[in-house]
């Protein structure tokens, strides 16, 4: 007969630590999922509807309107900026990457001439911030102004990102590394055939940054961007919220029926959507790649 496996018998106290935990997420679910729900439920609220705040947040299924989501759909202006951040979030995730990972693994290599003032090349644009001046005449006399690449080039290469990952080509045993050298691999051939196929938590982890930083950036597009067709979802949302009748991008008639607070909630929800797609996705990897990124440093 198999023998029952032991069990650790918890104290008080530690009964006391786990409760404050549960609540303490608990509490932090409900302050994110209440706002949501107001957003959503808000959204969804009929033109000219009769009642309080609490009313609204509880408004039933039955007298939900979609007016607002059609608008926004059935808008052109709506569809160009929402693909526009796409583009901006797809180009500027594969620009980040490829720059970012052979910069972090470079870094990573012990033994590499000039290692340590690459380290400090990287570090010091960090610590010390040349201002917005100089980035922007850079930019526009690059030739970069009103185009979508003016927003992912200037923050191609994340600091704090490049230093997690970094950490993390660091943890990976060096023997790997020396025996395909001894074989006579190149030092590309190392990266891509026994790095990268290792590292896929922290290359999730790093383009979800990206993603995230590229899809809500908004001052990059309000600096470099004048063009209404080339604008994100940022700047429609700040005209959108400013309740300036969507600015450049759509026509004052544009609502329809639906009512400019409900417009306004319908925009943010539909902003948030792909993030909320991508996350389930790459979570498995999320506190893996953190983790063992941040071991070395």
């Amino acid at each position: 007969m198999a023998k029952k496996p032991k069990t650790v018998k918890l104290t008080g106290a530690d009964r006391l630590f786990y409760i404050g935990v549960n609540v303490f997420l608990v509490f932090i679910g409900l302050v994110i999922a209440i706002p949501m729900l107001a957003t959503i439920t808000q959204s969804l609220t009929p033109n000219g509807f009769i009642g309080s705040v609490f009313d609204k947040f509880i408004l039933v299924p039955w007298k939900w309107d979609a007016s607002s989501y059609k608008a926004l759909l059935g808008n052109n202006g709506f569809i160009l900026a929402f693909w526009n951040s796409l583009k901006i979030m797809l180009f500027g995730v594969v620009t980040s990457l490829a720059l970012t990972i052979p910069m972090s693994y470079c870094m990573s290599v012990h033994d590499l001439p000039g290692r340590k003032i690459l380290n400090y090349f990287v570090l010091v644009p960090y610590l010390f911030n040349i201002g917005l001046i100089p980035t922007y005449l850079v930019i526009t006399r690059l030739g970069l102004s009103n185009h979508l690449a003016s927003v992912f080039v200037p923050g191609a290469i994340g600091t704090y990102n490049c230093l997690i990952m970094r950490g993390f080509f660091e943890g990976i045993p060096e023997s790997l590394k020396e025996s395909a050298r001894i074989d006579g691999a190149a030092e590309w051939y190392v990266l891509v055939s026994i790095i990268l196929p290792l590292s896929k938590p922290i290359i999730m982890t790093i383009g979800l940054y990206y993603a995230v930083g590229y899809w809500n950036d908004f001052m990059h597009p309000l600096l470099y961007i004048n063009k209404a067709a080339l604008q994100p979802m940022p700047i429609l949302l700040r005209n959108i919220l400013l309740g300036s009748a969507m600015g450049e991008n759509l026509d004052a008639n544009a609502f329809g029926d639906a009512s400019v607070q409900a417009i306004k909630a319908a925009s943010v929800f539909l902003s948030a959507i792909p993030m909320m797609l991508a996350y389930p996705f790459i979570q498995k990897y999320f506190t893996k790649g953190t983790m063992l990124g941040g071991v070395k440093g």
